[in-house]
């Protein structure tokens, strides 16, 4: 469907179409280690191709929030990486793979579900499952978030702003991994090297046992910065834009296998 103007008109018509037309696909975006420049793992986003171009995720992600669609869409990201990297994972147990994942799901069944059908069940120690801050799991969710958490599963709090509602979401739920909103780390610069908010980060890491993965990183003045903050593991352009699946594979290898 296009509107009179040429631009393709996003609808959840649209979007289930696309999904059944097999137009989307994924792309993955390297984290790096800031400790030996190694890459250690990768967030799996979302792309949608249309006759326009391609769609980037938060143009349609936002219509199929709460809707049947947002299931749907999640179990086609894992039987994804599940046919593009299960195999290439088992033979890489120090790397992982982020995955979004809407709240509303959590706790249903369909994640367990299509997790055992494609294989990933045995590989969940190399699996992160991505909430928002925005839009945090029910107590069923919740319920179903901790006992993931003891098989080994890691949970990422996603788009963290380090404020007050934020603290108290960290002991509400048990997450793994923060992930330090890219807008904070855009503050990082030659004449603010130190802004406020990282010495709410270094509390946060003295208080709570968790994985830092700071976004959106894209100048070494940053890089510098979150590495005194304690922060151990970035993404962002400085390292690599979102790749396919055969890309992640060369560009890890180029990152580690010199180093080994």
């Amino acid at each position: 469907m296009s509107s009179s103007d040429g631009k393709d008109v996003i609808t959840l018509d649209a979007i289930q179409a696309g999904l059944t037309r097999g137009e989307f696909f994924l792309e993955y975006l390297p984290t790096v280690s800031l400790v030996d420049n190694r890459c250690v793992g990768a967030e799996a986003l979302t792309r949608w191709r249309r006759p326009s171009g391609v769609v980037p995720p938060h143009v349609f992600i936002p219509l199929i929030e709460q809707t049947p669609l947002s299931g749907l869409l999640t179990y086609w990201v894992i039987e994804t990486v599940a046919k593009e990297l299960g195999e290439w994972l088992r033979s890489h147990e120090e790397f992982h793979i982020a995955v979004n994942v809407p709240p509303e799901i959590l706790g249903r069944g369909g994640m367990e579900y299509v997790a055992k059908k494609t294989g990933l069940d045995k590989l969940r120690r190399q699996f992160i499952l991505e909430v928002t801050e925005r839009g945090l799991p029910d107590q069923m969710g919740v319920d179903a978030v901790a006992a993931w958490s003891q098989t080994g599963l890691r949970i990422a709090l996603d788009d963290v702003t380090l404020s007050g509602a934020n603290l108290a979401v960290l002991s509400r739920c048990p997450f793994n991994v923060l992930k330090i909103d890219g807008m904070h780390v855009s503050q990082i610069t030659p004449a603010c090297p130190n802004p406020e908010w990282l010495g709410g980060l270094s509390a946060v890491l003295q208080s709570a046992r968790v994985e830092v993965i700071a976004e959106g990183v894209e100048t070494e003045a940053q890089i510098a910065a979150l590495r005194a903050a304690g922060v151990l593991m970035a993404q962002g352009f400085y390292f690599s834009v979102p790749v396919v699946a055969e890309e992640l594979k060369r560009y890890y290898a180029r990152m580690n296998e010199r180093r080994t």
